[in-house]
């Protein structure tokens, strides 16, 4: 079972960057896809981003393509999100954790994730 602890969230406006990086641990990462979450107020936490357990592979939610970027360093158990071109609809919550799925349009927990406390995305002018 992993456990995960986000950090590089804040508040930033429209157009702004930010690096979030999800240190690991209890187990290698190596044996998981990887992915981001997010969760607005009052919703169910939807996948962001994901990426395939050697990096081979990363999938993207259809409102970040071309703004996020995955990446890994399995020596480190280490996964970040590069958050590009931000948006104020990006203003949620992030969560890292094991990716059941990751595949195109399929970015999915396992039922038995161990979420972090997350770390608070805030995009405003």
């Amino acid at each position: 079972q992993v456990q995960v602890e986000e950090s590089g969230g804040g508040l930033v406006p429209p157009g702004g960057s930010l690096r979030l990086a999800c240190a690991a641990s209890g187990s290698p990462i190596v044996n998981y896809a990887m992915g981001w979450f997010r969760q607005y107020p009052g919703k169910k936490r939807e996948g962001v981003s994901c990426i395939t357990r050697r990096a081979n592979n990363t999938y993207h939610h259809d409102s970040v393509k071309g703004r996020f970027i995955i990446s890994r360093d399995n020596a480190k158990n280490m996964v970040y999100l590069q958050m590009n071109r931000l948006k104020p609809e990006d203003t949620a919550m992030y969560y890292c954790a094991a990716a059941f799925d990751c595949y195109a349009g399929h970015i999915r927990e396992y039922d038995s994730v161990n979420w972090g406390q997350g770390t608070q995305v805030t995009v405003t002018s």
